[in-house]
């Protein structure tokens, strides 16, 4: 699949993705196919689509393009991030293997593995996979599965992918990198060596906060296959009309990846000289954890970024009102911009002491920059901060 697009550019894969696929009527924009059932062509004989919870033809297109843009092998679409997580959980887990994940992970990815954890169906070790000590005695212990998410949320720390992938590999792990925050367009997982890369659709690449996906993307197509006979198997799959509206935000991809990191480096630029910001984290800093890593395995530093205000407990509420461009929402990657208080939103189903571990305090919040005029954006930031 990865051949056919090598000469393409991931903009270029982003927009034609799906095209021209329709011999019918010859439509440029594919058409949506609702049907759950398809006629089989003989007795015994099945077409290429049987029943939907399987495979549609809708949702192949997006899991094409994604493959594509991943150079993968190829690709299982969800009907969101964590159904994907779930999913390679109950996939390639048995009650014995064990799973290293980051102990700053996205609050979703850690809530599931340690709430699995504890009801038996696998082992699970957080670790800060920065600390080259702490990793190197989790592999160690021969993990099944490795998963690495960087740049990390929310504090945007950056690790070694080939690195990890190729200890992880060492010790016979299975890679798994969470790549939602870079998407395809800034980082290609697959090409440093991780087996199976997965994104939260719901954030950048659909774009438009509204429909909720994700996807696995695989280096390997019998490790494809067998995956997608679990994901028929427990029912995780998306629907065909938002596999649509997901292929139609793809098209757009590359323009506004590109747009929204460029505001983002303003953004940066403005918090990192204000006297009411405590700290800023975003990879182009240099003081960033993972900084010149970021420099050597991303094409970009991307449009995510988290800060800490000066002040107490009652600074934080007083700033979140006065704002009136950017919407206190927990999601990221749409086209609006939005702020997050990860302690009691996206990570606030994990405990205070592991927040604390992590590094997530309080006055901590996290920033997805979107396409608003950048004049615009950084005026709702200065006026709010003048009211604390």
């Amino acid at each position: 699949m990865a051949s056919q697009s090598n000469n393409l550019s991931q903009g270029t894969i982003a927009v034609r993705g799906g095209l021209n696929t329709d011999d019918q009527y010859g439509s440029v924009v594919p058409v949506i196919t609702p049907s759950t059932c398809y006629r089989y062509e003989e007795f015994a004989k099945s077409r290429e689509f049987d029943y939907a919870r399987k495979a549609n033809p809708s949702r192949r297109l997006v899991e094409e393009t994604v493959a594509k843009l991943e150079g993968g092998a190829d690709a299982i679409l969800t009907n969101c991030g964590m159904s994907a997580i779930h999913l390679i959980s109950v996939a390639l887990l048995a009650p014995n293997d064990l799973v290293v994940a980051p102990h700053d992970c996205y609050g979703g990815s850690y809530r599931l593995f340690n709430s699995l954890s504890q009801k038996g169906y696998f082992k699970v070790k957080f670790v800060d996979q920065s600390d080259l000590v702490a990793l190197q005695e989790a592999l160690s212990l021969h993990p099944k599965l490795v998963l690495i998410e960087t740049p990390s949320n929310p504090l945007l720390r950056v690790v070694d992918i080939k690195k990890i992938a190729q200890q992880a590999h060492d010790v016979g792990a299975l890679v798994l990198v969470d790549n939602t925050f870079m998407t395809p367009i800034l980082q290609k997982p697959l090409e440093l060596g991780a087996d199976i890369v997965t994104h939260s659709c719901t954030k950048f690449l659909n774009g438009h906060s509204d429909l909720l996906a994700g996807i696995l993307v695989f280096k390997d197509q019998q490790l494809a296959t067998d995956v997608l006979w679990w994901a028929n198997n427990i029912g995780t799959l998306t629907s065909s009309f938002d596999s649509y509206l997901l292929l139609r935000g793809l098209r757009t991809l590359a323009a506004r990846v590109n747009l929204q990191q460029d505001n983002a480096q303003k953004v940066v630029g403005f918090l990192a000289n204000h006297p009411k910001i405590a700290k800023v984290f975003h990879p182009s800093l240099p003081t960033n954890l993972g900084h010149d890593i970021a420099k050597k395995q991303q094409k970009g530093f991307g449009s995510l970024l988290s800060f800490e205000l000066v002040g107490d407990a009652d600074v934080m509420p007083k700033f979140l009102k006065a704002l009136n461009i950017f919407t206190l929402a927990q999601s990221l990657g749409g086209v609006e911009s939005l702020i997050c208080h990860p302690a009691t939103m996206t990570h606030s189903g994990i405990s205070a002491e592991a927040r604390k571990t992590a590094g997530i305090s309080d006055q901590l919040l996290r920033i997805s920059v979107g396409l608003e005029d950048i004049t615009d954006l950084l005026a709702d930031l200065q006026q709010a901060l003048e009211t604390v």
